[in-house]
């Protein structure tokens, strides 16, 4: 294997999204091969056709459903998914179809502030509120339970009493614009060293 195309799981304005297709746009062995999201006024969509990655909409329904999900991942030859701001659990039966080729993004340092219910701004306020003295992004493998597969990477930022909410997801943001694309790319790059199947 020397090359692997990826899915981007998204839910809303896709600013990683538009991030990690930039990123790989010209890459020798990794390709964004399909946006896919949970809703269908989600602005990734926008973002991905316009930099001409193929989309597909997939309501909780098809989601759950193997007989939809796994016949499009393979009509773009999927070999690795990467959450990018999704926030449906994944099936199991896609974590089984792809072991160790499923990784998340998540705008804390789990284990702290995860979990059922905690994303997006809803992180930011926890942190906020518990006077936390840094916050960062945590990039994980997948797995049935909601933010607790290993950790791959975290990155931390220094937070001040003055910051706000929004301060502190601009600083946690700002990571994730840096780091996300590499990390992804390191993944992909040693399981392509491995010659691990997709």
């Amino acid at each position: 294997m020397t090359e692997v195309n990826i899915a981007i799981f998204v839910s809303g304005s896709g600013t990683n999204c538009e991030n990690l297709i930039r990123h790989f746009a010209d890459h020798e062995s990794i390709h964004p091969a399909l946006v896919v999201s949970n809703k269908p006024d989600a602005y990734a969509l926008v973002r991905a056709e316009r930099l001409g990655v193929p989309t597909a909409v997939t309501p909780k329904a098809d989601l759950n459903n193997p007989d939809v999900m796994l016949p499009l991942l393979r009509k773009y030859d999927i070999g690795f998914i990467v959450l990018a701001g999704f926030l449906p659990l994944v099936p199991n039966f896609l974590i089984d179809a792809y072991p160790h080729r499923i990784i998340n993004i998540h705008p804390a340092l789990l284990p702290k502030y995860g979990g059922k219910g905690m994303w997006g701004h809803h992180v930011h306020e926890a942190v906020k509120a518990a006077g936390e003295t840094e916050t960062g992004m945590t990039v994980h493998w997948v797995t049935p339970v909601c933010d607790a597969g290993e950790i791959i990477a975290q990155f931390r930022v220094a937070l001040s009493p003055d910051d706000t909410v929004d301060d502190i997801a601009e600083k946690e943001h700002q990571l994730e614009m840096e780091y996300f694309p590499k990390v992804v790319e390191d993944i992909i790059k040693n399981i392509i060293k491995r010659g691990d199947p997709t």
